[in-house]
Formats: structure tokens, C-alpha cells, sequence
């Protein structure tokens, strides 16, 4: 969870993207680095594999506040979408503080998504973590293309826990910040409620 730096009064906080092969977890990451001003972001880290790659970095927000005189810094992961990766997903799961699962709209990817959800609640609980304890935004990418499921099906399938939910096209960036953002505040929120500086 959290990691405190007292010296600094800082509170680090992480975030995983989270979602089935190519859906736009990487895309989603690529576009906040780049739009980022470079002074309020570090270095964009790729650890790549044969057929994928996990992405990394950390940001310092300017607009979210502070909590009770700490800033909040933000490390940004996603994780593997190949489920046979699935030990780099537990791995990159622990000290998660929240999460964006990010789902491709297409319907030929239906079955994608839901394993991977179901994925994700068995790598959390393989690393301590209940998924209805934790955060989480649902995106609903690719909305661009023709052949996609409506939203209200998706949110059938999908969004069991009724957590907040964002239409997107990561490739131009629609939705992407409002998710960052809806995920950033959770976070913030859960943080304020179970620790006390």
C-alpha cells in the first residue's frame, strides 16, 4: 500500500492499469507521460518482453491536493495483457493502492475482458488484496471503432461493483485523463480514511 516518506512529507501512491492483451493500458500510460509537463513526471521505464511490455512512471499531481500537509506522488503501472505473463502481473499487483481496469470494447474481445477480470481477482488475492477493499475505475476503450458492445452491456458484464466508468479512445486521448483523475481521487480518499500522519 502507500509507502510515507516522512522527510519529504510526501505519500507515494500506485496505480495499475489493468486489462486484457492490447486493450490500451500501455496507449493510456504513453499519452499521460507525453502530456505531462516534464518537471511533474519521472522517467518512462518499459520492461519489454518477447510479445509485451510493462510500462512505469511517476508523477507528481498539481490539482489533487495534499492530505494533511503531505504532497502525493502517483507511480503509474500496467501490466503484462498476456495471461501467460501472469507472474509479472502478481509481482507488479503488490503495494497496489488502486486500479484502472481498462476494457477493449470490441465485441470479439467479450471474453478477454472478463478472464482478465477474473484474473486480476485471483492475482490479488494470491498477493493479500480482496478486490472490493481496493479502488478501482473501469475504462471503456476503443469507442472509435465499429464493432463495439453498447456501454450498458459492458457495465452488465463488467462493472459489478458499480465503481466509476469512463468511455475512451486512449490513441487520442478521450477519457484518459478523467479516468487518471477519477482513480487519483479514490486513492486519495481511501488513504485519508485508514491512515493517520
Amino acid at each position: 500500500m502507500s509507502l510515507i516518506n516522512y522527510a519529504n512529507k510526501e505519500i507515494n501512491c500506485k496505480i495499475v492499469y489493468y486489462g486484457c492483451g492490447l486493450c490500451g493500458k500501455t496507449t493510456n500510460l504513453l499519452y499521460i507521460h507525453k502530456k505531462i509537463a516534464a518537471e511533474y513526471r519521472g522517467k518512462l521505464v518499459s520492461l519489454a518482453t518477447e510479445t509485451d511490455r510493462t510500462l512505469f512512471f511517476d508523477f507528481l499531481p498539481l490539482d489533487l491536493g495534499s492530505i494533511q500537509g503531505f504532497t502525493t506522488r502517483f507511480h503509474l503501472y500496467t501490466v503484462p495483457g498476456q495471461v501467460h505473463y501472469d507472474a509479472s502481473r502478481k509481482l507488479i499487483l503488490k503495494g497496489v493502492d488502486g486500479l484502472v481496469f481498462v476494457v477493449d470494447s470490441q465485441v470479439e474481445r467479450t471474453e478477454d475482458n472478463i478472464e482478465s477480470l477474473e484474473n486480476l481477482k485471483v492475482n490479488l488475492r494470491s498477493q493479500g488484496y480482496e478486490l472490493d477493499n481496493l479502488p478501482m475505475v473501469v475504462q471503456y476503450n476503443k469507442r472509435d471503432l465499429p464493432n463495439i458492445v453498447p456501454v450498458e452491456e459492458l457495465e452488465r458484464q463488467i462493472n459489478h461493483r458499480g465503481d466509476p466508468s469512463f468511455e475512451s479512445i486512449a490513441t487520442e486521448g478521450v477519457g484518459v485523463f478523467d479516468t487518471l483523475r477519477a482513480v487519483s481521487k479514490l486513492v486519495l480518499a481511501s488513504i485519508s480514511q485508514r491512515q493517520s500522519i
